[in-house]
């Protein structure tokens, strides 16, 4: 009995310390999975931006990322794809989330370069810093 009873109470602990990631779904449909909360402003879609990010298409493919450009990307928040003006805004500065954008938030029937049209992709996104 005492054995049932430290596996219960070393399960209760496994389950807290391994709790799921605050997940966000947006009325776009696009969903925001906070993976290291961060302590600084966040910005709003007006500001401007610098990221580490990591794209990858539905089966894994990467197709961007800002270290293939050398660093951090600045951009204004209001000029990217719809799912990062808003997913984005929802990470503080020091944070990193992962972003799924349905193919409708992000380049729809047009697709772009490596990514195919109507594709539904995923980035990984840390906000490093917002300017206003």
């Amino acid at each position: 009995m005492k054995s049932v009873i430290a596996l219960l109470a070393a399960s209760a602990i496994a389950s807290t310390a391994f709790a799921a990631n605050p997940t966000e779904k947006l009325p776009s449909g696009a969903v925001v999975e906070q993976l290291k909360q961060g302590t600084g402003a966040q910005p709003s879609a007006d500001d401007t931006v610098s990221v580490n990010y990591r794209g990858t298409l539905a089966d894994g493919t990467e197709f961007d990322s800002s270290s293939k450009h050398g660093g951090p990307a600045t951009f204004p928040l209001n000029r990217v794809i719809p799912c990062w003006t808003e997913g984005v805004q929802k990470i503080k500065v020091g944070g990193k989330a992962k972003l799924t954008c349905p193919a409708a938030t992000a380049y729809g029937s047009r697709g772009v370069g490596a990514i195919p049209p109507n594709s539904d992709l995923t980035f990984e996104v840390e906000l490093l810093g917002v300017k206003k």
